[in-house]
This record gives structure tokens, sequence and C-alpha cells, in this order.
């Protein structure tokens, strides 16, 4: 993600362009900032005009504000729902780089109970940003496609082994992949079948999306006569918490093309994955 460091004199411009018979309450803990530069902060929300934040990302604090204080507007220097869209906001009293995110696991393990400096967790936040960066950018890859040489029978890739964090919990779930397509002048090379599984996996996901985004892929790039995928995986997020079922499988599949049309096609694809 695209990094914009915001420098002083945006900040300035920004504050100075607000209202100034008003007062301000600052969100913890971006707004914090701002509140102050307008010199009418105040420390508590109840008997402030407006609530001010650093930046309206996603929407969802503006809500939360909103919802508690559906009376007072809700304002911020920055809205990236207007503007600076997938960029990175870096505001000059931040910390570079990770520690400002570092800082914020460590709040959280405070929060929970845990000492963050004890010797197993003082080097945690640094390893799991390290971690996440990592498992949430699977390589780049090229979709190389041949011609079939008249080759318009099935092609299946079964037991292909995948990874993914639940969107929901952040939890791990993993399985396995069986992917088909029946071409239709174009075949693909092997591995980049597995790896079309590895790129829509390696997210924040949910395993009925993997399945359909990785059928709609096969069906950009190569315009076969059909596709067909069925993942089977376990999810940490139904073993460690909530019902706590151990050895429970979810199979999604996704038929499109032949395999959804054709009954013969779809049987021989299914046993072929026993």
């Amino acid at each position: 993600m695209k990094k914009t460091y915001i420098t002083w004199e945006q900040v300035y411009e920004r504050v100075n362009a607000l209202p100034k018979d008003v007062t301000y309450y600052g969100v913890p803990r971006g707004g914090a900032v701002p509140a102050a530069l307008t010199g009418k902060a105040v420390m508590n929300p109840h008997v402030a005009d407006v609530i001010i934040d650093d930046l309206i990302d996603s929407g969802a604090t503006e809500v939360k504000w909103k919802a508690e204080f559906p009376e007072k507007p809700f304002v911020a220097l920055f809205d990236k729902r207007k503007e600076l869209q997938g960029e990175w906001l870096v505001f000059p009293w931040e910390k570079e780089e990770d520690g400002e995110v570092e800082d914020n696991m460590v709040r959280i393990f405070q929060y929970l109970g845990e000492d963050p400096t004890r010797e197993g967790l003082k080097e945690t936040p640094k390893r799991y940003l390290k971690f996440m960066r990592e498992f949430l950018s699977p390589p780049e890859f090229n979709f190389t496609v041949f011609d079939s040489e008249g080759m318009d029978e099935m092609i299946v890739q079964t037991n292909i082994p995948f990874h993914s964090l639940c969107e929901h919990h952040i939890a791990p779930f993993f399985g396995v992949g069986h992917i088909a397509y029946i071409p239709d002048g174009k075949i693909v090379g092997l591995s980049k079948l597995a790896r079309t599984l590895e790129t829509y996996s390696r997210r924040l996901q949910n395993q009925e999306r993997i399945t359909m985004q990785i059928a709609d892929r096969l069906m950009e790039e190569l315009q076969p006569k059909g596709v067909a995928v069925v993942l089977k995986a376990q999810h940490m997020c139904m073993s460690m918490r909530g019902v706590k079922k151990h050895d429970t499988y979810t199979t999604t599949s996704k038929m499109v093309g032949y395999f959804k049309e054709d009954e013969k096609a779809r049987n021989e694809f299914l046993q072929l994955i026993k």
C-alpha cells in the first residue's frame, strides 16, 4: 500500500478551515492532536460541540460516535472515502514505519491482561507484523497459457494444500483444494492452478469467496468449456472458539459451464477427487 506523509502545513491548513466558534472533542487517539490545534479542545465529549478525528477510513469510527452522539457533527481532517483512497496516511505526530502498529499490539496485550515486557512477548508485535505482511503478500505469477493442441478432455489437479485466515476472527483455516477445467483451445501451466489457489487464500478471507474467485479467474483467463472447484478445510474459529467442534470439515464447490450443465462431467470430476 502506498504511504502518504502528511505535513504539518497540510494539517494547519485543514485545522484553520474548521469553524472557530465551537469546541472540539478529539477521538482517542487520532483526534487528540487536531482537537488541541483548534485551541478549543475539551476533555468531555458530552460538552463538546463537534467530535473530531484525524481521518475517516472505512467510516466505522464515525458510525460509532454518531450513534452515541447523534446531535453532534463528526469531522475529520482527511476523509479517505473522498480522497487518497487506498493510501496509508502517516501524520507528522506518528512514529515512522512499523512502530505505531507495534505499539497498538502492545496495548492490546495489556488490555487482555498480558505482560508485553516479559521475554516471550517482547518481540512478538514485530514478529506478528512480519508474519502478517509476508502471509498477506503472496508472490505474483504469470498466468502462462498454451495452445491446447486439440486437448479437450477434463484436466484435474487434486489435493492442493492451502492456508488462509478467517476474516471474521483472523483465525486460520486450512485444507486442500481440487480444481478442474475442460479446455477450449487453451491450457494453463500446471503450477498455475496451485498458484491461483494460493493467491486467493493468502488473504483475510472466507472459504466461499476463495472458491468463487478461483473459478472466476480460470474462466477469465482460459475461456474454457467448464471449471470446477472444490475446497475442503478445517476452521480454527470453529474448533478453538464458539461451538468448539474438532475434526469438522467444511466443503465448498463452484461449478461453471459443462460441470454445472452436464451431470456426466460433474460426476466424473467428483469421482476423480474422491
